[in-house]
């Protein structure tokens, strides 16, 4: 059996943590541990991590996994579980790289030959919704999702909602679909509003309306509402999950491929799910690893909808951007509103190691942006 020879973590912009095993064979495998504005907690749970599992069986996939649940005592939490989804998507890749198979080959082979995407826009502080969803259009994209609203107090003046109504509809006059993101910066008094001042135009769908910590206030606001409720990018495991899915909250379950334990995780979460008639819509404004990871498994997944997908995204701008770190930037070609299944080993990319190595050199962690209010509090991201 190959033996874990090496794990090393590369810190890399604009704001990623990508992950390589070696075998004692040479074989190797990539993963994405990124957790945004937390890369110095995860590169120490990854130290502890590799000191742990080199020289374990790089095959016996599960085995590290529930190692990594199990033994630690604590366990769960964005940290833990992002350090894990790096190894888990690495040892995915190195594996099929072996046998020369696509990851979806070994988790039960592909239901879809294309991969419906969507992309960014707007920003932070939305502005110049039409030109973007016009560029992302020509792009060839058919779905978008741009952030309700800037920063919003506890209780803000209703008249603050009224520019998210209005870019959903410039956004629907250029042809496109759009998902509203609350982000989870929009608190019950806001919420309700909002929901309900965007329902008539129907949203692909609102994500992250309230945060996650409140599950009985998103459970009574899926009720008031017929726009179907996404959440999961701050839900780390399938036990995170279950409570959402056994009150019929959620309709569509997005999950971080690279904060909820990997591959293996998320196929467990996605098959959760389909038990609930819940889709799922992975988050990812993430890099070209953790993508690919994704569209691994939505080929295999029967209740997979749309991918969330980083191209050009404003936390990328002037810097690296998902086709950077690989020899075949081709593959994320959008045609259609849909990008061609990946046909080759492992992940499907081919990563540079040698820029990977380069631009790692003295690259600073990125930090998380933040919102003041006027009276000098601070507000939800």
């Amino acid at each position: 059996m190959p033996k874990i020879a090496q794990i090393e973590y590369f810190r890399v912009p604009p704001r990623w943590l990508f992950v390589k095993i070696t075998d004692d064979a040479g074989n190797i495998g990539w993963g994405e541990a990124s957790l945004e504005g937390h890369t110095q907690a995860v590169e120490g749970c990854l130290d502890a991590y590799i000191e742990r599992y080199t020289g374990m069986d790089a095959d016996d996939i599960e085995h590290i996994w529930q190692t990594t649940w199990r033994i630690g005592f604590y366990r769960g939490g964005p940290v833990f579980m992002s350090a894990l989804s790096g190894i888990d998507i690495a040892l995915w890749d190195l594996k099929a790289r072996k046998l020369g198979v696509p990851i979806y080959q070994l988790i039960g082979g592909k239901v879809r030959d294309k991969i419906k995407v969507y992309a960014w826009i707007g920003g932070d502080r939305p502005s110049d919704i039409t030109a973007q969803a016009e560029a992302r259009k020509a792009q060839g994209f058919t779905a978008v999702k741009m952030n309700g609203t800037e920063d919003l107090g506890w209780l803000d003046s209703p008249s603050a909602l009224d520019d998210c109504v209005e870019r959903l509809k410039a956004v629907k006059a250029v042809g496109m679909d759009a998902g509203i993101d609350f982000h989870g910066r929009v608190h019950k008094p806001m919420a309700k509003q909002l929901a309900k001042a965007l329902e008539p135009h129907r949203p692909l769908f609102i994500e992250e309306p309230l945060l996650s910590e409140h599950p009985d206030a998103i459970k009574a606001l899926s009720q008031l509402t017929s726009t179907p409720i996404a959440l999961g990018e701050r839900l780390h495991s399938r036990w995170d999950i279950r409570p959402f899915l056994e009150s019929g909250a959620v309709d569509i379950l997005q999950p971080d491929i690279s904060h909820c334990g990997g591959i293996s995780e998320m196929r467990r979460i996605a098959a959760m799910a389909e038990a609930y008639d819940v889709a799922m819509a992975p988050h990812c404004p993430l890099g070209p690893i953790a993508l690919a990871a994704n569209v691994q498994v939505a080929a295999a997944t029967p209740n997979f909808v749309i991918q969330e997908m980083s191209l050009g995204i404003h936390y990328n701008a002037g810097s690296q951007d998902l086709t950077s770190y690989s020899h075949n930037p081709e593959v994320w070609k959008v045609t259609g509103g849909y990008i061609d299944l990946m046909k080759g080993p492992g992940l499907g990319i081919e990563i540079d190691e040698e820029q990977v190595r380069r631009l790692s050199k003295g690259a600073k962690a990125w930090v998380s942006p933040g919102f003041i209010g006027p009276g000098g509090e601070v507000r939800e991201w």
